[in-house]
């Protein structure tokens, strides 16, 4: 049995204090759970201050994004390395923001992962197609160009905490979502890709979570998919009320 996981990327939103307050809710909302991982995602500037609320509490921390460099004349970066200092326990690596905004390549983004790795941390790998890769039927060849290239040299032991977020780029942030077949496709396809690149144990340890406008009133449907492990979700985890609720997603009895 994978154990899910909800992971909340904060974005470009909330300030120290406002990061904090959101902080206490959820420590107040989700201090008991146990059944399942729950990982927040605030600005740099917030982690350290985030971190000091949750430090007893079953929520992880992680960074939303890192430089593949431990230290070094690199303005404006921070490692894994001062991302663990600051309390971090997971960094989100190649989101779709960060690859179309930012223009990083799945080599780069390879780099991040193997450095994450390197320092004790858990990659969330993110990968999506877009709106018109999908509707050109190239969806299958985005996503296994970026598992292989962003998952290039690694080891099979190395995947043991590496966390896979499939993120349909024209679900982020639109209010559109992928139906729960949709996603479960996606999450089966690259499952698949996984046992062929690694083997059975890899394909079935590896928790692939869902993310592109996951909400109150959809997570129950797509956590009862058999390949989807979790989500990743936006713009709901700014609210506490919204996140809690998805964090309690009701488990599906067939």
């Amino acid at each position: 049995m994978r154990k899910p996981i909800i992971a909340g990327n904060w974005k470009l939103n909330k300030t120290i204090t406002e990061a904090t307050n959101l902080a206490t809710q959820l420590v107040e909302g989700l201090g008991s759970i146990s059944d399942r991982e729950v990982i927040i995602a605030p600005t740099y500037t917030a982690l350290r201050r985030v971190f000091d609320v949750i430090e007893d509490s079953p929520i992880q921390l992680s960074a939303q994004n890192c430089y593949p460099q431990t230290s070094g004349a690199f303005t404006g970066e921070l490692s894994p390395e001062f991302l663990q200092d600051a309390g971090c326990q997971c960094i989100i690596i190649g989101h779709s923001e960060r690859r179309q905004l930012m223009g990083e390549t799945d080599l780069f983004i390879n780099q991040k992962v193997y450095k994450t790795l390197q320092a004790g941390l858990k990659p969330i790998l993110c990968i999506g197609e877009t709106l018109h890769e999908r509707e050109n039927k190239q969806m299958f060849d985005v996503l296994s160009k970026q598992i292989k290239e962003g998952l290039a040299d690694l080891t099979a032991e190395q995947m043991a905490t590496l966390i896979i977020a499939y993120e349909p780029v024209w679900a982020i942030g639109t209010g559109k979502t992928a139906s729960s077949d949709q996603a479960e496709e996606a999450h089966a396809f690259i499952r698949r890709l996984l046992k062929e690149m690694f083997n059975n144990e890899v394909a079935g340890q590896t928790r692939i979570l869902y993310g592109g406008s996951v909400k109150p009133d959809n997570i129950d449907e797509l956590m009862a998919q058999k390949d989807i492990d979790g989500a990743l979700v936006g713009g709901a985890s700014l609210n506490a009320e919204d996140f809690i609720r998805i964090v309690k997603f009701k488990k599906q009895i067939s």
